[in-house]
């Protein structure tokens, strides 16, 4: 026996709008019959509001399957209280969203997926670290040796500086990496106190005997810092806690640059690493001062350095004092004291080389300054820097 169809029901004049959107099939109206008929009286004078509180059932043609309307999305659960202080303690810009201040908390060894860790987001803080840092060092202070300016990058965001930045700005670690873990901690597998990060396998240099390595070939080969660089770099095995606070702090500079720009990116750098005081005079370290003077003095024209005795006390007691002075011609280089008259030349020709290789310009317009003044009105105008032709080689 045959079920008769209700094509009242089938009306769009009759079908509420939620019926309406799901319905799988929709008939033209000039196939309904538009007789006084098939419609009673009663229900014609009535509105479409009155059916549309009624339930009403969806007819399916034979072979189609049913159609569900879509489940509702759930919200979304709200950010932790911690990374929402962090956000606030830091003032970091309204563009930075919450998620992504809580993916820079995720490392590499947490959770190996680059599409949830922090991994692209440290290497872009990295290398724009690295890029300011250096632009500072060298235009600050033009006439560093190598050895000091490595030392100098590693001092301003080496792991170890990173780490107590990160934690000056509250962060704390997780007991382990989880999904219960609150997103406002640091994640990462410990790395055991008995043992060590893996430093081995091969390098980027070519390991034949007979290549050495030198200052030059650390400017092509090395790292940021003057270390070798692994061909396989594991960031997925268990790190010490300055790695990790390291691979965070760049991260967090990388997702501020990509989400807030490249001026938010250097005003961040600026207060948070630059302004931390260096003293650049103690990463000095001379093996033979007095000869690196004469050669100094030799390639830069100038007259041979000779040490006179400016002043003396108790020169025949238990602990005389000598103060020394390095001279060339009438220009003096250098002055220091010393208990016997080879250590006060000694340190009055260490005094005379760090002068020279502290020698700073002042205040300069970087590169960086030009490249980041969007305004024509207020651009500044670049100002050739002093390039000193290098350190005194032995």
């Amino acid at each position: 026996m045959m079920k008769r169809l209700h094509l009242e029901r089938w009306s769009a004049q009759l079908l509420s709008p939620k019926s309406r959107f799901y319905c799988p099939r929709r008939h033209p109206q000039n196939l309904l019959p538009r007789t006084a008929t098939s419609i009673p009286a009663s229900l014609r004078m009535q509105s479409t509001s009155a059916f549309a509180e009624k339930p009403e059932e969806l007819i399916q043609e034979d072979g189609e399957p049913p159609v569900e309307p879509p489940a509702e999305r759930k919200p979304l659960p709200p950010p932790s209280a911690k990374v929402a202080a962090l956000h606030a303690r830091l003032s970091l810009p309204s563009k930075l969203p919450l998620q992504t201040l809580a993916r820079t908390l995720v490392t590499p060894s947490a959770d190996p997926n680059p599409a949830f860790n922090n991994s692209a987001l440290a290497r872009v803080g990295s290398d724009l670290l690295n890029y300011h840092v250096s632009e500072h060092v060298i235009c600050t202070y033009p006439r560093l040796p190598m050895a000091v300016f490595y030392a100098s990058i590693f001092a301003y965001m080496g792991p170890d500086t990173l780490h107590l930045v990160g934690r000056d700005w509250g962060v704390q670690p997780a007991y382990a990496p989880g999904k219960e873990v609150d997103v406002g901690l640091l994640q990462y597998q410990h790395l055991d106190a008995n043992s060590e990060a893996n430093k081995t396998g091969k390098t980027t240099r070519n390991e034949a005997p007979y290549y050495r390595r030198g200052m030059a070939s650390r400017v092509v080969y090395d790292d940021e810092f003057g270390d070798t660089v692994r061909k396989t770099d594991q960031i997925t095995d268990p790190q010490p806690m300055n790695k990790a606070y390291a691979s965070f702090v760049a991260a967090l500079i990388g997702a501020v640059y990509l989400h807030a720009g490249r001026a938010t990116a250097k005003t961040f750098i600026q207060q948070h690493i630059l302004s931390r005081h260096l003293d650049f005079s103690k990463l000095f370290q001379f093996s033979q001062p007095v000869r690196d003077l004469a050669r100094l003095c030799a390639r830069e024209d100038f007259e041979p350095p000779v040490a006179r005795i400016l002043s003396e006390t108790g020169r025949h007691s238990r602990s005389p004092v000598f103060v020394v002075g390095i001279y060339s011609g009438r220009e003096k280089l250098g002055e220091a004291p010393g208990a016997s008259l080879d250590e006060a030349r000694i340190r009055a020709s260490v005094a005379g080389l760090k002068a020279w290789y502290l020698y700073s310009p002042g205040a300069v317009t970087l590169p960086s300054d030009v490249e980041v003044s969007g305004n024509q009105e207020t651009k500044k105008v670049f100002e050739p820097l002093h390039v000193d032709i290098g350190e005194i080689v032995a």
